[in-house]
């Protein structure tokens, strides 16, 4: 079996930290029940977000660092939340392992394939009806995507508002394909059957956190579930997807914003200082100006 070198030396202080974070009093148990309890807890309570591109904060894709994010109250893309809950699995006792991903937007040029643009978790040995094999897909990253972990075979699975369909890759041989729902913010995403090491996504890290053309770049972007809700922050647009249809406005006051950032997507900012919240907002407002008149000069 190959080595998991993306393992790391039990730290109690920063796990009880991010247990803490995620509404666990004390580490729980390594069991199914468990393992549902904790996605769902990281879903709804931890935001998907790159709000800390915008604010140019540096960071790594090393585990420990992703679990200091999380746990000081802040959130992140594929890298931090699937790192930092793959780590923390570990810990509990689960069967956990790494894999390199790739994503797809809907008009992405990039050709499917794991390519390494996102971080995928896998979780052995919990066998269940659905589930004889025992292996489970577990992903907190894919910002709109699943609430609970799916079991590792091939179908089609809802979690309102969307429907999934999990099924092997075309494209990387013995790997997996999640298919996204066509309302979603992505098409989908490949992952390979191999085991990862935390090396394989920082080259991408770098890139996708810091080349101008990278939508994380240029677009200020955060998604978290809350139950069969869906709330979607792009720049000044709001956007939130239920079972019963969707609703969107923009948030054109600087109070409604970080209202929106604390409540809606559980992000107060708690250590960003008036200055750089200014930053971050007249950012943003330019941002949102030039979309303006980009749609104007289309029509």
């Amino acid at each position: 079996m190959p080595q998991r070198t993306w393992r790391r030396p039990l730290d109690e202080g920063l796990r009880d930290a991010y247990l803490t974070r995620l509404g666990f009093p004390s580490p729980p148990p390594p069991t199914l029940d468990t393992l549902r309890a904790l996605h769902r807890a990281q879903i709804e309570g931890v935001p998907y977000e790159v709000v800390w591109i915008a604010l140019r904060e540096p960071r790594t894709v090393e585990p420990l660092d992703s679990m200091g994010y999380l746990a000081s109250g802040r959130g992140g893309y594929c890298y931090h939340l699937n790192g930092a809950l793959a780590v923390l699995l570990d810990w509990l006792g689960f069967d956990t392992h790494l894999r390199v991903g790739g994503a797809q937007g809907r008009n992405d040029p990039v050709a499917p394939g794991a390519t390494g643009s996102h971080m995928v978790i896998e979780v052995h040995g919990l066998p269940a009806p659905e589930c004889a094999g025992g292996r489970w897909f577990v992903d907190t990253g894919l910002g709109d995507g699943l609430r609970d972990p799916l079991p590792l075979v091939p179908g089609d699975h809802r979690a309102d508002p969307f429907r999934f369909r999990l099924r092997p890759s075309d494209v990387v041989p013995g790997g997996w394909r999640f298919d996204h729902d066509p309302r979603g913010a992505f098409a989908g995403m490949d992952f390979a059957p191999s085991e990862a090491s935390i090396a394989d996504f920082t080259d991408k890290h770098r890139e996708l956190s810091t080349a101008p053309d990278s939508g994380f770049v240029r677009t200020v972007t955060l998604a978290r579930r809350e139950g069969r809700v869906i709330h979607e922050l792009r720049g000044l647009a709001l956007q939130t997807v239920a079972p019963g249809g969707e609703d969107s406005s923009v948030l054109t006051a600087r109070a409604d914003y970080f209202a929106a950032l604390a409540d809606l997507f559980r992000l107060p900012l708690s250590d960003v200082d008036e200055s750089r919240r200014g930053v971050l907002w007249n950012r943003l407002r330019e941002d949102h100006e030039r979309y303006l008149l980009a749609q104007t000069g289309s029509q």
